[in-house]
C-alpha cells in the first residue's frame, strides 16, 4: 500500500496561516464575483461558502504560523479527487440524455460535491468525538478521517436543494447523480485501499492466498505520516493482539493480520451497481427508477460489508440487541422495502410474488446461522451508524418508488434528451410533479 504517492518539496521558512487561508479566500471570492456578472447567482454558492469559511478561520487563528515542509500527496485525496471528477463527468453525460440544461448541471454537482466532502467529514467527527479538541482538528482534512455514508447524504441532500432553486425536475436528476455516485465509488474506495483505511476482519485460515495477500497491510516506515507509524489495519491489529500470542507474529511479518479487503469489495460493489443501473435505464418505467435502484442497492450493499469491517472508526448507534435478533430484523426490513419498492415495477404478478418471498431469505438464514447453541451466551451489538443509514436509504427508496411509479400509471415514459433514437418516452408534466 502506498499513502503517499510523492512529496513536493518546499523552502523551510515559518508564515501566517491566515495568509493562506485569506489567499485561498480572495481566489473563491473571485470565482464568486464571475458567477455573479453573468448573472448566475446559483454557481456562486460554493465560493460564497468558501470564502465564509476561510475568513472566519482566519480570524480565529490569526496569530498560528505555519511551517513549511515538503508537501506529501496522497493517494487517497488523490483517487477521491479522480473519483470526483469522473462522476462529475458522468453525470453531465446522463444529464444531457435526459434533456437538461449541461451548465446549470455541472453547477449542482460541484455544489454537492463541495457538500458531500463537508458531510462526510461532519459524520466522521460526531462518530469520533475524542479525536478532536478545536477546529484546527476539525478542518484538518488532509489527516483523513470521512464517512462515506455521510457524503453521499448530504450531497444528494443538497443538490435536492439545488435543484429546486433552478427549477429542474428532481426524479430526472436522480437518475443522473445517483449512477455517477457508484461510477465515482469505484475510484475513489481503491484510495481508501492504498491508504489502508477501512479494513475488514481477520480473514479464516483456509482462505485463498491471493485474497490474504490482498488483505495483508503493512507496518510503513515512522515519519511516513505525521500521524502514527504504520497501517491503520497494523495499528489495530498491534492494539488488541500486541500483546497475546499473535503478537510475535505481528513482530516478526511487520505487517497486519490478513483481512477482508473492504475497500475492494466496494469497488466491486459500485461497478455492480453501474451494471445494474445500465440495466435498468434500457427498460426504465418512470423517472427516478434508475436512481432509486442504486440507492436500494447500495443500501442493502453496503450494510452487508459493514459485517466484514472492522475499524473501530465507524462508529455504533442505535439498541444494543442479541446479534442472532437484530441482523434478521434489519434483514427482514430490507425484504419488505424490497416488496413495496422493486419488486412492484415487475409486470408478471407471479414474479413478483416469488421475488418478495425470496427476499426474506437472509432474514432466515442469518438467524438460523447467528442463533447461539444450547447454553451459549448471545453476542450483543449495535448497528454501525453505515448500516443504520444504508437501512433507511433503502426504506426511503422503497417509499418514493411507490409514489413517483404512481404517477405514472397509463402514462408512457420517455426520455427527451436521448440522443440514440431509441423510442422510449415522455410526459413532462408528470416528471414535473416530483420536483
Amino acid at each position: 500500500m502506498h499513502p503517499v504517492l510523492l512529496r513536493i518539496p518546499l523552502p523551510s521558512k515559518t508564515i501566517p496561516l491566515a495568509w493562506i487561508l485569506l489567499t485561498f479566500a480572495l481566489l473563491a471570492l473571485a470565482s464568486a464575483v464571475s458567477s455573479l456578472r453573468r448573472s448566475d447567482k446559483n454557481a456562486a454558492i460554493v465560493p460564497g461558502l468558501v470564502v465564509a469559511g476561510c475568513v472566519g478561520w482566519a480570524a480565529t487563528h490569526w496569530a498560528e504560523t505555519v511551517a513549511l515542509k515538503p508537501l506529501p500527496i496522497y493517494s487517497f485525496g488523490v483517487m477521491l479527487g479522480l473519483s470526483l471528477v469522473i462522476s462529475w463527468f458522468y453525470c453531465l453525460e446522463l444529464s444531457d440524455r435526459e434533456g437538461m440544461p449541461r451548465e446549470p448541471m455541472g453547477n449542482a454537482v460541484v455544489f454537492a460535491m463541495a457538500m458531500g466532502i463537508a458531510g462526510a467529514r461532519l459524520l466522521y467527527i460526531l462518530t469520533n468525538l475524542d479525536e478532536f479538541h478545536d477546529l484546527t482538528d476539525m478542518l484538518a482534512l488532509r489527516r483523513g478521517g470521512l464517512v462515506a455514508y455521510g457524503g453521499y447524504v448530504v450531497g444528494f441532500l443538497s443538490s435536492v436543494f439545488y435543484i429546486n432553486r433552478i427549477k429542474q425536475p428532481f426524479a430526472r436528476w436522480v437518475d443522473c447523480c445517483l449512477p455517477g455516485v457508484a461510477i465515482g465509488m469505484v475510484t475513489g474506495r481503491l484510495g481508501c485501499y492504498l491508504y489502508g483505511c477501512d479494513f475488514g476482519k481477520p480473514l479464516g485460515e483456509g482462505a485463498p492466498g491471493w485474497l490474504k495477500a490482498l488483505g495483508t497491510f503493512p507496518h510503513w516506515a515512522a515519519g511516513t505520516l505525521d500521524q502514527g507509524d504504520g497501517s491503520p489495519a497494523y495499528l489495530r491489529h498491534m492494539e488488541l493482539f500486541g500483546h497475546g500470542e499473535l503478537a510475535q507474529r505481528l513482530h516478526d511479518t511487520q505487517a497486519s493480520l490478513p483481512v477482508h479487503p473492504t475497500q475492494i469489495y466496494e469497488s466491486l460493489v459500485g461497478m455492480l451497481l453501474l451494471g445494474i443501473a445500465l440495466m435498468v435505464r434500457r427498460k426504465q418505467k418512470f423517472s427516478g427508477q434508475v436512481g432509486l435502484t442504486v440507492a436500494f442497492g447500495y443500501g442493502l450493499l453496503r450494510f452487508c460489508l459493514e459485517l466484514l469491517r472492522d475499524d473501530a472508526e465507524r462508529g455504533s448507534y442505535g439498541p444494543a440487541m442479541a446479534d442472532h435478533l437484530l441482523i434478521p430484523m434489519a434483514f427482514g426490513l430490507f425484504a419488505l422495502a424490497f416488496a413495496v419498492g422493486p419488486a412492484s415495477s415487475f409486470v408478471s404478478g407471479t414474479v413478483r410474488g416469488v421475488t418478495s418471498a425470496l427476499a426474506f431469505v437472509p432474514a432466515v438464514a442469518a438467524f438460523l446461522v447467528m442463533k447461539p447453541g444450547d447454553f451459549e451466551p448471545s453476542h450483543v451489538i449495535q448497528l454501525s451508524t453505515s448500516q443504520l443509514i444504508g437501512l433507511s436509504t433503502a426504506v426511503v427508496a422503497a417509499g418514493f418508488w411507490g409514489h413517483l411509479e404512481s404517477l405514472m400509471v397509463g402514462a408512457v415514459y420517455t426520455r427527451p434528451g436521448e440522443r440514440d433514437g431509441h423510442k422510449i418516452l415522455v410526459e413532462e408534466s408528470v416528471v414535473a410533479e416530483t420536483a
